[in-house]
């Protein structure tokens, strides 16, 4: 199953860089269905099937890279795979945050 559609990609395009914005836009959310981490995408590049974003559920949540490519491949049991929230709408990562608190 493909994470990224020709949608997604438009916008994360539309939005662009914002290695400086402080509150950047948060364009899509991936998750686990059969773990606690969700990853949520500020930035993507197509060249390397790359995204930047803030992960939850792990260790420590953090900023950080991740593999769409790496997401893709991840197989659970009875053929689960990692899903995007296909119902997220984008939002401000302080919107974001004042939701999960």
């Amino acid at each position: 199953m493909k994470l990224t559609t020709k949608t997604l990609l438009q916008e994360f395009n539309r939005i662009g860089d914002q290695s400086e914005n402080e509150n950047p836009m948060v364009v899509a959310k991936f998750f686990d269905p059969c773990g606690s981490a969700t990853l949520y995408a500020t930035e993507y590049d197509p060249e390397t099937n790359i995204c930047y974003g803030y992960v939850t559920g792990l260790f420590e949540d953090e900023w950080g890279s991740f593999s769409i490519t790496e997401l893709e491949s991840i197989e659970r049991p009875f053929g689960i795979r990692i899903e995007r929230d296909i119902h997220f709408t984008p939002m401000s990562f302080n919107e974001l945050m004042n939701k999960l608190n």
